[in-house]
């Protein structure tokens, strides 16, 4: 049987599969139009508007990857430092898949208020992966184990 341990480091990776993703997503909307000349270098050096809708869509989307999931990132380290749960490996899959559909969103049809959903649903399950952590932990402690 595989662990919780196990799918708290999967849920990790595939977040950082997501970065890497869009990553690609992004150097294929930007490098194309600078080679042919229909974006220069030196006006979107500072102001980034100058890049067509897809390319800030797609840019966007990877940089709301440096934001929430930070919270993800923390809460999953102090998770396997102290034994993960399968509450906190379902908080971390639940977590990535979200993030996984608001990127999706992001980069297609770029609905808003169904990237919004996607976004406090995430954001909704890291804040309860914090508690589920700040509850163990208490415990942990007043039972003099942490």
């Amino acid at each position: 049987m595989v662990s919780a341990a196990l799918w708290v480091v999967g849920a990790v990776l595939a977040q950082g599969v997501l970065v890497f993703v869009l990553t690609a997503l992004l150097y294929q909307e930007r490098i194309p139009r600078i080679t042919a000349g229909e974006v220069r270098i030196a006006d979107i050096g500072i102001d980034k508007t100058r890049w067509p809708e897809r390319a800030r869509l797609v840019e966007n989307a990877f940089g709301n990857q440096f934001e929430v999931p930070v919270l993800l990132f923390v809460a999953c380290g102090v998770a396997l430092y102290f034994g993960a749960t399968w509450i906190e490996a379902v908080f971390a899959v639940l977590f990535v898949a979200t993030r996984y559909v608001h990127a999706f969103i992001h980069v297609t049809s770029n609905r808003v208020p169904r990237r919004f959903v996607a976004y406090a649903a995430g954001v909704v399950i890291v804040g309860l992966f914090w508690v589920d952590l700040v509850v163990r932990l208490a415990i942990l402690s007043l039972r003099g184990g942490a």
